[in-house]
């Protein structure tokens, strides 16, 4: 049997588990917090008075946080090519016919609430330049994104459980800065995406491990595949208006470093703890080109130790359209 039907095989036996993974994994939207829970209530008298206490607090933050915010924001707001994305994976019902892809459809429309959020909240702040962010949104839509895993949903699953918990560390980070900045509400709305981004995370962290325990070889090759081509995440693909080859994420990515919202440490601490979160040393019944790629990633996190602590950050920011130093002052 090929290796595209063995995973077709190895879904569909799986899909029979989906229902309760949705209930167990994905809140019911009767309950979940909504934007509207973290904005000003534009049928209140007070909305001005609340809009205002935004553009008051937000003048606290300095230029590189508004950089990462924007870039976070830019990157939930792309759900369309995550959405279309997962739903052309082998094995998920591209009209959403399937278990699988109903999960795609309520993991979508918990997604969705991110850069819903963060997107008004940007424009009400008044410190952004949002003509400029709504083109590097629209770009990163229409350009599309290859990380490389193909239609294999072994490597997909791979790809979203590290990414998701990257998300987590970003915002729950930028979460951290806005309240030592004294901005508690932007604080507490970065705080619960990034619970979103966790409890997503163990979902995906699940799928894995029931891959595991069914096609343990081909499902270690496909993390040794990934770790070796290096997740890439999704804000890889930036560019600004005007721009046909982008500096952007490397820019951004510096600025994440920068201010230790996201680093190159904590790529390898995501990576040291999926090995540990799959107990990839114990699984067994593995293949020689198996064991050969589980030698790889057990060895890999130190590797990738060294070369961060060669990395160098520039000390200077990047200048983004997206944010203008001038209004800042």
């Amino acid at each position: 049997m090929s290796l595209k039907n063995v995973r077709l095989e190895v879904m569909k036996f799986l899909e029979k588990d989906v229902d309760s993974l949705i209930d167990k994994y994905l809140l019911p939207i009767e309950t979940i917090w909504q934007p509207t829970d973290f904005l000003p209530d534009s049928e209140s008298d007070t909305f001005f008075s609340e809009i205002e206490e935004i553009r008051e607090l937000s003048k606290e933050l300095p230029y590189d946080f508004w950089v990462v915010l924007v870039g976070d924001m830019i990157t939930e707001e792309a759900l369309p090519t995550y959405e279309s994305w997962l739903m052309d994976v082998e094995g998920v019902d591209q009209v959403g016919r399937n278990g699988w892809g109903k999960w795609v459809r309520h993991w979508t429309a918990e997604e969705n609430r991110h850069g819903d959020v963060l997107n008004k909240y940007l424009y009400l702040s008044g410190r952004v330049n949002m003509k400029e962010i709504e083109k590097t949104t629209q770009y990163l839509i229409a350009d599309g994104f290859d990380i490389g895993t193909d239609r294999d949903p072994y490597k997909n699953f791979l790809y979203t459980s590290f990414q998701e918990l990257a998300t987590y560390i970003s915002h729950n980070r930028v979460a951290k800065i806005a309240k030592d900045k004294g901005n508690k509400q932007l604080s507490k709305m970065c705080k619960i995406i990034s619970g979103d981004e966790m409890r997503h995370h163990h979902a995906y962290c699940d799928f894995v491990d029931r891959i595991f325990k069914v096609d343990p070889s081909q499902m270690m090759m496909a993390f040794q595949y990934m770790m070796k081509k290096k997740i890439t995440m999704p804000a890889h693909f930036l560019r600004e208006s005007g721009d046909k080859i982008s500096t952007a994420f490397e820019e951004f990515s510096n600025t994440a470093q920068r201010i230790g919202v996201y680093t190159s440490t904590d790529y390898v601490e995501i990576l040291e703890k999926l090995i540990k979160r799959w107990e990839i040393d114990k699984i067994t019944n593995l293949n020689d080109e198996a064991e050969k790629a589980r030698d790889y990633l057990m060895k890999l996190p130190a590797r990738l130790t060294r070369l961060s602590e060669r990395m160098r950050v520039p000390e200077n920011s990047y200048q983004f359209k997206w944010v203008e130093p001038a209004v800042l002052k």
